[in-house]
Parts: C-alpha cells; sequence; structure tokens
C-alpha cells in the first residue's frame, strides 16, 4: 500500500515538473527581440519581455510570439520604407551614370559649338576685317539655330542652312555689284539661284549633309540619355502595394516575432517576394534593352560617319571655301542673275577702286590643333562616346535583374539554405522560384498579385521608351522626328531635317519638342539691304578675295 501511495507522489511530481518545463519552453525570452527592435529606434514600452500568445496577429504566424498588435503595424511600415530603399539604393550607380554622362555630353557638344563659332570669329575677323564685322549676324545667327536645334528648338536644319546660303548669297551680291541698287524684290529673285547656279560650289551640299546627320544623332543621343535618365528615375521610386507590404513583413520581421530577428530570409524566399513586388519593373526590361541597344547603334555613328567634332571644327574653313568660289564665279553668276531677274538700277554709287592694304591686316589662317580651344572637360568626342557606351551596356536587363540584385546572397538573404527564415519558421524554402514579370506571378506562393492590373506608371515609362528608340532607329539612318509636344492639342506630326516620307511618329510622354515651323526671314530683306549700302561705301569684294584664293586654295585639300 505504502510502495503504491509513493508511485502515485512520483508520478504526481513528475506530472507537475513536465508541465512547468513545458511552459517555459513555450514562453521564451524575448531579450534578441527587445534589443533588434529598440536597435531600428523604437520604443520598448509594452514590448514583451516573454513570448505570449499571438492570436492578434494578421500577418506573422500566431503562436506564441514577441510581438503585440502595435509592434506589427511598426514592422509592417518599416518593411515599406526599407523596401523603398533597397530599391533606390539597387538603382542608384545605374541612375547616377544617366545623370552624370548626360550631363557630360551636354557640356561638351555646347562647348564644341562655342569654340567653333570663337574659331570663325576669330578668323574672319582677321581676314576679311570690316566686311566681316558689318555682316557677322550671318554667321552668328547660324550658330544660334544650330544651339537651338541641339536644345530642343523648332529648328528645321535643311530649310536654316539653305537660308544661311541664300542670305550669304544676298550679300555677297550686293557687295560685288556695288554700283547697283537692289529692292527687297529683287533679292528674293537672287537667292532663288542658290540652287540653279551653285554660286558656292558643293559647299552647301557636302555641309548640309554633313551637319543635318552629326546634329540628328547628336541631338538624338543627348534627348535619350535624358529619358534614360527620367525613366530611371521614376521607375525606382516604386508603388508598394499592400499585398507587397504583407509578404515583405513576413520575410523581414516575423522572425523578430518568433525571437530570431537574426535570422535572414532564404535566397529562393527572397526572389519570389522579389518578383512579386516587383513585377511590373520586369515588364520595363524588354522596352529598356531595346532602347539601350538604340542608344548603341547611335553611339556608333557619332563614333564614325556622323562624327560632330569632325563636322564643327573645320566649319570656318568650309564657310571660307564657299566665299573664294563664289568670288571666282562671280561675273557668271552675276550674268545669270541679270538675265532672270532684270538689270538692276543703278545706284549712282562706282565700285571702290581703293587698293586691299586698307582692309586686311592678315590672311586667313584657321586655328592649330595646339591653338585650338579645349573642349568639354579637356576631353574628346571619341573617348566619351566609348565611356557611355560601356555604361550603357551595363544596364542592360537591369529591371528584370534587379530581384537578383537586391536578394544577393550574404547582403540580404542566408547563404545556407538550411539555416534560414523560409517564411514560418528555421529551414529550407521548398516552393519553387517563379518567373520575372506581371503574368508570371499568378502563381507565386508568397505575394497576391493581381495581374489585371498593370501599373499605370510603368506602362506610361514603357511607352516614352519606345517612342525615344523609334527616335534613336531614325536617327542612326540620318532622319529626324518631331513631335507635338504633350501639352499642346492636336495629332503628332511628323517631319523634319532628312525625314523621308516613311518616317512614323508616336506621341510622347515625356519631354518633347513641338512641330518644326518654317525659319522666319522677316525684317532681314531690309536688314541685307542696309548692309549692302553700307558694304557700296567699302572697298570690292572681288578685289578683296582675289588677294584670298592663292594662300586659301591649299586649304580646300583638308575637306575633300
Amino acid at each position: 500500500m505504502y510502495a503504491m501511495w509513493r508511485l502515485q507522489v512520483a508520478l504526481c511530481t513528475l506530472s507537475v515538473l513536465s508541465l512547468s518545463s513545458a511552459g517555459e519552453s513555450k514562453a521564451r525570452s524575448c531579450s534578441e527581440t527587445r534589443q533588434a527592435y529598440n536597435a531600428k529606434g523604437f520604443s520598448l514600452v509594452n514590448v514583451p519581455h516573454q513570448e505570449i500568445s499571438g492570436e492578434h496577429l494578421r500577418v506573422c504566424p500566431q503562436g506564441y510570439t514577441c510581438c503585440t498588435s502595435e509592434m506589427e503595424d511598426k514592422l509592417n511600415q518599416q518593411s515599406k520604407l526599407e523596401f523603398e530603399k533597397l530599391v533606390e539604393e539597387s538603382s542608384h550607380n545605374m541612375r547616377t551614370t544617366f545623370v552624370s554622362r548626360h550631363k557630360k555630353f551636354d557640356e561638351f557638344f555646347l562647348e564644341l559649338l562655342d569654340n567653333s563659332e570663337k574659331s570663325l570669329n576669330s578668323m574672319f575677323t582677321q581676314t576679311y576685317g570690316k566686311l566681316y564685322m558689318q555682316n557677322s549676324e550671318v554667321f552668328q545667327d547660324l550658330f544660334t539655330e544650330l544651339k537651338r536645334y541641339y536644345t530642343g528648338g523648332n529648328v528645321n536644319l535643311e530649310e536654316m542652312l539653305n537660308d544661311f546660303w541664300s542670305r550669304l548669297l544676298e550679300r555677297m551680291f550686293q557687295l560685288l555689284n556695288s554700283q547697283y541698287h537692289f529692292t527687297d524684290d529683287y533679292l528674293e529673285c537672287v537667292s532663288k539661284y542658290t540652287d540653279l547656279l551653285k554660286p558656292f560650289g558643293d559647299v552647301p551640299r557636302k555641309l548640309k549633309a554633313q551637319v543635318t546627320r552629326a546634329f540628328i544623332a547628336a541631338r538624338t543621343f543627348v534627348q535619350g540619355l535624358m529619358v534614360g535618365r527620367e525613366v530611371a528615375n521614376r521607375v525606382a521610386k516604386v508603388n508598394v502595394v499592400p499585398a507587397c507590404v504583407k509578404a515583405l513583413t513576413k520575410m523581414l520581421y516575423c522572425p523578430y516575432c518568433r525571437g530570431m530577428p537574426g535570422l535572414k530570409p532564404c535566397h529562393n524566399y527572397c526572389h519570389n517576394v522579389m518578383r512579386g513586388c516587383l513585377a511590373n519593373q520586369a515588364d520595363l526590361d524588354a522596352e529598356w534593352n531595346l532602347y539601350i541597344d538604340a542608344m548603341l547603334l547611335v553611339a556608333a555613328r557619332l563614333e564614325g560617319p556622323f562624327n560632330i567634332e569632325a563636322v564643327i571644327e573645320p566649319v570656318d574653313i568650309k564657310i571660307s571655301e564657299a566665299i573664294m568660289t563664289m568670288q571666282s564665279n562671280s561675273v557668271h553668276v552675276s550674268a545669270k542673275v541679270f538675265q532672270g531677274c532684270g538689270q538692276p538700277t543703278p545706284s549712282g554709287i562706282g565700285r571702290s577702286a581703293r587698293g586691299i592694304s586698307d582692309v586686311f591686316s592678315a590672311r586667313f589662317r584657321p586655328y592649330t590643333p595646339e591653338e585650338r580651344p579645349t573642349t568639354a572637360a579637356g576631353t574628346s568626342l571619341e573617348r566619351l562616346v566609348i565611356d557611355i557606351k560601356e555604361k550603357l551596356r551595363e544596364s542592360k536587363k537591369f529591371w528584370s535583374n534587379l530581384p537578383d540584385d537586391i536578394c544577393a546572397k550574404g547582403k540580404l538573404t542566408e547563404s545556407d539554405e538550411d539555416q534560414c527564415w523560409n517564411s514560418h519558421t528555421k529551414g529550407r524554402y521548398f516552393p519553387e522560384v517563379v518567373k520575372e514579370g506581371l503574368t508570371n506571378q499568378v502563381n507565386n506562393p508568397e505575394v497576391d498579385v493581381d495581374i489585371t492590373r498593370p501599373d499605370t506608371l510603368i506602362r506610361q515609362q514603357i511607352m516614352a521608351l519606345r517612342v525615344m528608340t523609334n527616335k534613336l532607329k531614325n536617327a542612326y539612318n540620318g532622319n529626324d522626328i518631331y513631335f507635338q509636344d504633350s501639352s499642346d492639342e492636336g495629332s503628332s506630326s511628323g517631319s523634319g531635317s532628312g525625314c523621308s516620307d516613311g518616317c512614323t511618329t508616336e506621341f510622347v510622354f515625356v519631354g518633347t519638342e513641338a512641330p518644326v515651323i518654317g525659319a522666319d526671314r522677316s525684317n532681314e530683306r531690309a536688314a541685307a539691304a542696309a548692309a549692302g549700302k553700307s558694304f557700296s561705301r567699302g572697298p570690292s569684294l572681288l578685289l578683296v578675295l582675289a588677294a584670298l584664293a592663292l594662300p586659301l586654295w591649299a586649304m580646300q585639300t583638308r575637306w575633300r
């Protein structure tokens, strides 16, 4: 009997000890969670010291937990902020590359134009003296319009260049025939002979072809860098939907609630969460890659046949050669014009017979390579384009690879697949990783993605890239496309320098230029006539340019 009683007492004691031990195992300490939670900047007020029942949790597992409802809400918001930061940081290098290269190319090109204008102004002032200074606005307007075109102005390059040669013909025709008075109507008739008589030889045709192709390529390329910059900046500011926030919290902070704040998520688990949250960004990738390929094509053109540096630097020599050709053809040109436009009225002022020494103090001499001003940051177009091409190649497939970059092992995830957080405990993650893209998220086990509702902003950026890619492809072929500004009403129109009938247009979502308009030549006739009168009191350009023919003849080989 006594033995039986002792056995019962022993069994009761063992039962009590067992229950006590089980209670202790369930109510584990939350000290590590408290420490990690406080390190995030949160207050420890009302944070449990030991695990509590987790029926109140809406995201994390509802077993015994170290999290209150308030803690879960705060960690929910923290997950959203950290995800936004992860995307920003992962795309930072790519985004800053577009910003810096756009700025560099823009500075280079504008300084190249400034240097070319300074070179022409300096050399023509030394060579032609007052004759040039009295007509310098013709050349200044040329560079002003080139800059306006490059910066997105409504300039038709072919029309603008044709207009430049017409104005130059009118001015020179008055100088060569200063004994006559010319009305505005007569000068209008004179300009019509620019194409027929080719008074400047083949220079206008060659220069127009070179300038048009090079400027189209350069402007479209810098616009492409700008569009890439804007698209990347917009897409990097992710729209985090509630389903994504829930999945992020479960992955990043539910280990806190389970008392394991140092436990990192499994690699494949992270992939599924990120591919769900970045599904729309991945859909941008196909159009982004086509855009990068088109940028590389235009970059190759800038290195070769459309090299703007090779076109702009010797422009002073090319224009001077055209002036020489006009001077040598002046008798023939004047006779044909008089025949077609009629005999002009004598001005009563004879042609000047003063010596050329009163006008010239130096022969025309372009800058040597050592004297010519350096371009932006002392670089060259070739070095600049090579650098940009390298960075462009690095950015291919960026958006589809973004989940891989964020979930890099050792960075955000655990490299040991058996010692990682698998969404509910420590252990291996078994579900398969879904493919990238919105439609592939229908079977995502971690993020409930609505594949029927694509992100509007992402679709807009896809359209912006598509439009830019179309422009780049046309620029590669030497064609230009002008788009109606998005603030204007009406349909888009396609026209412009070198644009064939096959040019296509599309609606532009970001930063486009308005339709091209014809160059306004109002008030130029009066100015030209006034300048012609002032020239009539000076020396004869025919005599002046005759002195230049021999020393300048040798320079012609540089262009040919």
